[in-house]
């Protein structure tokens, strides 16, 4: 059995972390890696023996939790029954057969047939290209841009990097890719003008999303892809009547919605998906995280009708659908999504995320909402975020140097807390696992306050110097 010592010098010396800054981790300025040993409930331990509560269900993905055995179970009857086959030319496992149709059944939208994936990333490069299938299918060759949003989230590939809205993504690697577009983030505190109500901003946005399509030509315009809750862009909730209005545009110019349920889905938000909640009609559907709690990596494009019809109809004339990956609808990864899913619907954790979710945001609120240094507390279902700022009457942003979130996140950490800094400001973001209790929330919430005022407190004696 390899010592800590030895487990992380192995790390260091051969494994690539995802955004890790890489010269100080290789240096070790960075600390040594965290060695996650084990979890259980809403907890994680690591290799020292220190307990964290993981106030953001790994990376918004283990909403049932950590140390599930039935999850377990099922992904060792699979394995010792049928570990691996391909989906390739009609071929199917039972397993997948049922998630299948379970999934059809409860998406939002119109929905007619599931594709599989490992990521949500690889999800919405399926997504890209399913839009540029079907306006081939269908003779418009020239409908093929895909608009996005100023600090959406889509994932880090080279089309769905192209999609994330936010430059840190694109720095250095050669994106955005051509034919993706950005409008504008559906954020009423910093996008809204004076005095303007979530109405009018909503309508304002989707005015600007109008006059994108017809700059481009409403001939090239393919879809529209948007998460119904920004999540990495800020845990931000959509303002009254966004979708209302977004949508009446979209349908005006024959343009797909695909509505990235990837951190929504399975209900984090308080509903069955965000788009259910927010009365979305989506063409398209991206999932993944919650479909399997992270237990095994699984996504999922779900088909509308309206695209599939176009796909089925032309395949005398094109031939067979020429996409798919060698992991496709695995059948280890289908038994965890069954698994899963069964205890979501069994512990009624959507009706869970609704109930404690308002308990979270009124605590949020009860404690940070006064602050000085708190522009905004935000949130819905076990989704929340606070917003610092250096002045909350004129909205001025801290001096990015000072690091404010991160130090914030930080100091959490210390104390045993796991709350996300989020890229795009200063902002403590959460997304505990839906199984979390109300007085676990009282001490997710509490131990956030304790590490706001210690950075506070540092902040004051900064400034003093």
């Amino acid at each position: 059995m390899n010592d800590i010592k030895t487990i992380a010098e192995k790390d260091r010396a051969a494994v690539l972390h995802p955004f890790t800054q890489l010269k100080d981790f290789a240096t070790g300025k960075a600390g040594d890696p965290t060695i996650v040993k084990g979890g259980k409930g809403i907890r994680i331990e690591d290799a020292q023996g220190r307990s964290y509560i993981d106030g953001f269900a790994g990376l918004y993905c283990v909403n049932i939790g950590y140390g599930r055995t039935e999850v377990a179970e099922a992904i060792a009857r699979q394995a010792y029954k049928l570990a691996y086959y391909h989906t390739y030319a009609a071929h199917t496992t039972d397993e997948l057969a049922n998630l299948s149709d379970r999934l059809v059944r409860m998406a939002p939208g119109k929905a007619s047939k599931v594709f599989y994936g490992l990521s949500g990333s690889d999800a919405n490069e399926t997504q890209a290209k399913l839009v540029w299938y079907y306006n081939n299918l269908r003779g418009q060759p020239k409908k093929k841009k895909i608009i996005s949003r100023e600090r959406g989230y889509h994932g880090c590939s080279v089309v769905s990097g192209s999609m994330t809205g936010m430059s840190f993504y694109h720095d250095h690697m050669d994106l955005p890719f051509a034919g993706i577009l950005h409008t504008g983030a559906p954020h009423h505190y910093w996008g809204a003008e004076p005095g303007e109500t979530e109405e009018a901003f909503s309508r304002r946005r989707a005015a600007e999303l109008e006059k994108m399509i017809l700059r481009e030509g409403p001939e090239t315009i393919g879809a529209f892809i948007a998460e119904p809750v920004l999540g990495t862009g800020g845990i931000t909730p959509p303002p009254d009547g966004y979708w209302r209005e977004i949508q009446a545009v979209l349908r005006r110019y024959d343009v797909l919605l695909i509505a990235d349920e990837v951190i929504c889905g399975f209900g984090r938000t308080g509903a069955e998906f965000g788009s259910t909640l927010y009365g979305m009609e989506p063409d398209l559907v991206t999932v993944a995280k919650g479909l399997t709690s992270g237990y095994m990596p699984l996504s999922a494009a779900i088909v509308g009708e309206r695209v599939y019809s176009v796909m089925e109809d032309a395949a005398d004339r094109v031939g067979a659908f020429s996409h798919g990956y060698t992991y496709s609808g695995h059948p280890i990864a289908a038994a965890a999504a069954n698994a899963v899913l069964d205890i979501v619907e069994k512990e009624h954790l959507k009706d869970r995320a609704k109930i404690v979710g308002a308990h979270f945001l009124r605590r949020l609120n009860e404690r940070f909402a006064q602050l000085e240094i708190v522009g905004e507390v935000r949130g819905v279902g076990l989704l929340g975020a606070v917003e610092f700022v250096a002045d909350r009457q004129t909205k001025r942003r801290f001096d990015p140097q000072l690091k404010v979130g991160a130090r914030i996140s930080k100091a959490a950490r210390d104390r045993g807390l796991i709350a996300r800094a989020m890229p795009h400001g200063d902002i403590l973001g959460f997304a505990p696992p839906l199984v979390v209790s109300e007085h676990e929330i009282d001490e997710i919430v509490e131990l956030a306050y304790r590490a706001t005022r210690q950075v506070m407190d540092e902040l004051t004696k900064e400034s003093a110097i």
